[in-house]
């Protein structure tokens, strides 16, 4: 019956993987906040250019692959300190030629976290303030609070620790690939050197918000659930109850990552026996919320806050409703659910939660059963073949000032100051959109590497690669409901570098007749 469930899972899997394959013939998804402004964009796909480029990428990516496989004979405690320390270079470099000023979210937490520091100033939880509508935003808030008071007031200081939770995030991914690869003859330096060297991830370092440090803790947690599967050791349990609960406290799509551990667990029931299974999933799921709860516990026990945090915060139907939009398809609805919770319902959660239902009640009574049915391809097709998770906006950034048009004349980037690597990228450049380019169809090839592992995984009946699946197919039941942004899936990344390195490694070993190597 388990064998069945995978099967099925690998199965369903293959046929999203599929979907966005083929659609990325005919569509092709785009960001670009220069260009069209904070809006996600459905264009149709530039044929021959989009060929030329894979068969580019897919020549680089052989020749890379064998260059790593020169690097064998070499011992982990050499070749790992020595990729992480390359790419901790590479992002140094790049935080200090895209010097990107903090904007949007992530000016707000900073500046609370300011607040509170300097001037004891928890007034952001009153009604009308940003935190009594998000709480769940307090852990940024906390972290940067804690950064500032320990270290200099810099945005390097930040923009360094995202660098270390990156590293942390390239060395799980490497682990992750070994756990699942326990026979491999080969060390699979490939995966390391690919991690360490992705483009998104290095830019992403530059975000001063909560998504490098989520994405760590989850891929960490990810393993050591795995890791577990094979040891049974109850440190390593432990530590994927610690590693889940603190990364859902800072993303609370952490769920999707508890509920894959617990069907991980419960898939393996019958080879490690229930004495093996249930304390491990009665720990997890204890531990899950405490952070939260702690969190609670002291704001009210110190009066910062006389009642929850999340009393009369916006309800889940909010981000619900925003994802219900034809126009958009699911994108920012340019204030409209705000206002809905600020205005119509007084930043009251329940009215709020009424209003929204009867608001998503409402455009589903309006909308023809084909509106709907192209409203949610389009929002699938997009979240996940976008490829960039936005790193031109909130990697890379953009000067103000080189506003040609793009977002009514105004772009809300900033940079500290410009370098001549700013200026390649300025405005729409040719060098920013030939790397969205790159991007882009380097995520469409990872997607044909993974549906090249799930068919060899299917014919061979061989469902290691489950705990992955089930994250990914998390993400996307998800984001096919929530509000979207291809940001959204930035924790994903780590699961789909695993996935798709299998599937090229399959390729490579059939082409050049080495298999089982």
């Amino acid at each position: 019956m388990v064998k069945g469930i995978q099967r099925t899972l690998y199965v369903i899997l293959a046929f999203f993987i599929g979907l966005f394959i083929a659609s990325s013939f005919f569509l092709r998804a785009e960001y670009n906040y220069f260009a069209y402004g904070d809006t996600p964009v459905l264009a149709k796909q530039k044929l021959v250019l989009f060929i030329v480029l894979i068969a580019a990428v897919l020549a680089l990516s052989a020749v890379l692959y064998r260059m790593c496989l020169k690097l064998d004979k070499y011992s982990p405690k050499m070749v790992i300190p020595a990729t992480l320390l390359f790419s901790c270079a590479i992002q140094i470099v790049i935080i200090f030629l895209f010097t990107r000023l903090p904007t949007d979210d992530s000016q707000t937490v900073l500046s609370l976290a300011g607040d509170m520091l300097y001037r004891n100033d928890y007034s952001s939880f009153d009604t009308s303030g940003y935190l009594h509508m998000f709480p769940f935003q307090f852990s940024i808030v906390l972290y940067l609070k804690t950064l500032l008071y320990l270290f200099p007031d810099n945005y390097l200081v930040i923009k360094g620790f995202n660098i270390l939770f990156s590293l942390v995030t390239t060395l799980m991914i490497y682990l992750l690939y070994k756990e699942l690869n326990p026979t491999s003859k080969r060390q699979d330096y490939g995966v390391l050197v690919f991690a360490a060297t992705y483009l998104p991830s290095l830019f992403m370092s530059n975000l001063i918000y909560n998504d490098v440090i989520a994405t760590a803790f989850l891929t960490s947690a990810l393993y050591f659930a795995v890791r577990f599967i094979r040891t049974t050791s109850y440190k390593d349990i432990l530590l994927t109850a610690i590693l889940l609960a603190a990364g859902n406290y800072f993303r609370s799509i952490g769920v999707i990552f508890l509920i894959t551990v617990l069907l991980t667990l419960l898939f393996h029931m019958r080879t490690l026996g229930w004495k093996k299974v249930i304390p491990p999933v009665i720990l997890t799921v204890l531990l899950f919320n405490v952070p939260g709860w702690t969190q609670n516990a002291v704001l009210q026990g110190t009066h910062t806050v006389e009642e929850s945090p999340n009393q009369n915060s916006a309800p889940v139907y909010m981000w619900l409703n925003m994802g219900v939009n034809l126009e958009t398809f699911g994108f920012w609805d340019n204030r409209e659910s705000y206002s809905i919770y600020q205005q119509d319902a007084g930043y009251n959660k329940a009215e709020s939660a009424r209003l929204f239902k009867a608001s998503i009640a409402d455009k589903f009574s309006k909308a023809t059963a084909g509106e709907l049915v192209n409203m949610y391809y389009k929002k699938l097709i997009w979240t996940w073949t976008e490829g960039t998770y936005q790193i031109e906006r909130y990697g890379i950034g953009n000067d103000g000032s080189s506003s040609s048009g793009g977002r009514m004349g105004f772009v809300m980037d900033r940079y500290v100051y410009t370098t001549f690597a700013s200026d390649w990228f300025k405005g729409d450049s040719n060098t920013r959109s030939g790397l969205l380019w790159i991007l882009y169809v380097l995520n469409i090839l990872m997607y044909a590497c993974i549906l090249v592992r799930l068919i060899v995984g299917i014919k061979a009946k061989r469902y290691a690669e489950t705990p992955l699946i089930l994250v990914i197919l998390g993400f996307i039941g998800f984001y096919l409901l929530w509000e979207i942004k291809s940001r959204y899936i930035y924790p994903v990344y780590p699961l789909l570098i695993v996935f798709s390195y299998m599937g090229f490694k399959d390729v490579y070993d059939y082409t050049f007749g080495k298999r089982g190597a």
